[in-house]
């Protein structure tokens, strides 16, 4: 069953995305205002070049910590490449990936282009409706 349900089905379409050129500090106020774990970086032309998480930012703060400065770009703190997840892939799939790489959420890719994102949450309220 879990086999035939789709990520596109489940995942948060129109996603929280940021520019690698954002400021940090208006990033990790975005992610606290949307209570996201995280959110992809795209460039100008929309195309998957990072992935920003709640880790990345205490990067961020650690580093501020050192150099009693805290702020940057995000491109200095995001990781990069993005692990990206495709809307057909399946559930069992995703839970797969999020067992086995430890993430909280992914960047849902359709045709090369940014659909949406697919978090842990997102993954366990579907499998909760199949119970």
């Amino acid at each position: 069953m879990l086999r035939s349900l789709k990520v596109k089905d489940y995942m948060t379409r129109d996603p929280l995305s940021f520019k690698p050129q954002m400021e940090v500090l208006e990033a990790v106020h975005l992610l606290l205002t949307h209570e996201l774990s995280g959110a992809p970086v795209v460039d100008d032309t929309g195309r998957l070049v990072g992935f920003l998480s709640e880790r990345d930012c205490l990067k961020a703060a650690l580093n501020a910590s050192y150099y009693e400065e805290f702020g940057g770009q995000v491109s200095q703190f995001m990781t990069a490449p993005a692990v990206s997840i495709d809307a057909e892939s399946t559930l069992t799939d995703a839970a797969e990936m999020f067992v086995s790489q430890h993430r909280r959420c992914y960047p849902v890719m359709e045709d090369g282009r940014l659909v949406g994102q697919l978090s842990r949450h997102d993954t366990l309220a579907a499998l909760e409706r199949l119970w």
